[in-house]
């Protein structure tokens, strides 16, 4: 066998990278969602920051069914993932606003767009998906973030993550996601 050969066995496969993006894409996802439901609890009264959590929530669960139904394709399987978790970062800045800026909260929503970034990078132009060090850097900034988001009792351990009607799927929301 040649070096070459020995190469592409060590690549991941698409179906591998896949699952990498569709489990970061989903952490993600339930973190968007459970925090629409501590924004719902917390703040009822404020429409507006209720509507643009759970607003974030619906993009989330969005860009996941999106990657769930599609054929492995690194690139977009990667775009996926950092739609997801961009909108759970906006997610985790109504949050934050909802909890006064308090200190733990503050902390999650830095980590949260740490995770968004992290997600961006590895889904960008240079990368496309399959770089294997964007991606590890990608799946340890999601864990960070869940980490944060658990410490700042967006989520509650043990609890069930709350569901998240996608709704209709419109041709701007597709492009939005750049799917």
């Amino acid at each position: 066998m040649n070096e070459h050969n020995d190469d592409a066995e060590r690549e991941p496969t698409a179906a591998a990278l896949k699952a990498g993006h569709a489990a970061r894409a989903e952490s993600a996802a339930a973190r968007a969602a459970a925090l629409s439901r501590h924004v719902e609890r917390n703040a009822s009264a404020d429409a507006d920051a209720v509507w643009k959590a759970a607003h974030a929530a619906r993009v989330a669960a969005q860009a996941l069914a999106v990657l769930s139904e599609s054929e492995p394709d690194p690139a977009a399987d990667a775009r996926c993932a950092r739609n997801a978790a961009s909108s759970a970062a906006q997610a985790s800045q109504v949050g934050q606003r909802v909890d006064g800026g308090a200190e733990l909260s503050a902390l999650a929503c830095k980590a949260a767009l740490k995770a968004s970034l992290a997600a961006g990078a590895a889904a960008g132009a240079r990368s496309l998906g399959v770089d294997e060090g964007l991606n590890a850097e990608a799946d340890a900034a999601e864990r960070a973030a869940v980490a944060a988001a658990e410490d700042a009792g967006w989520i509650r351990p043990g609890e069930d993550i709350p569901s998240v009607e996608t709704g209709v799927r419109s041709p701007e929301v597709m492009s939005m996601l750049h799917l």
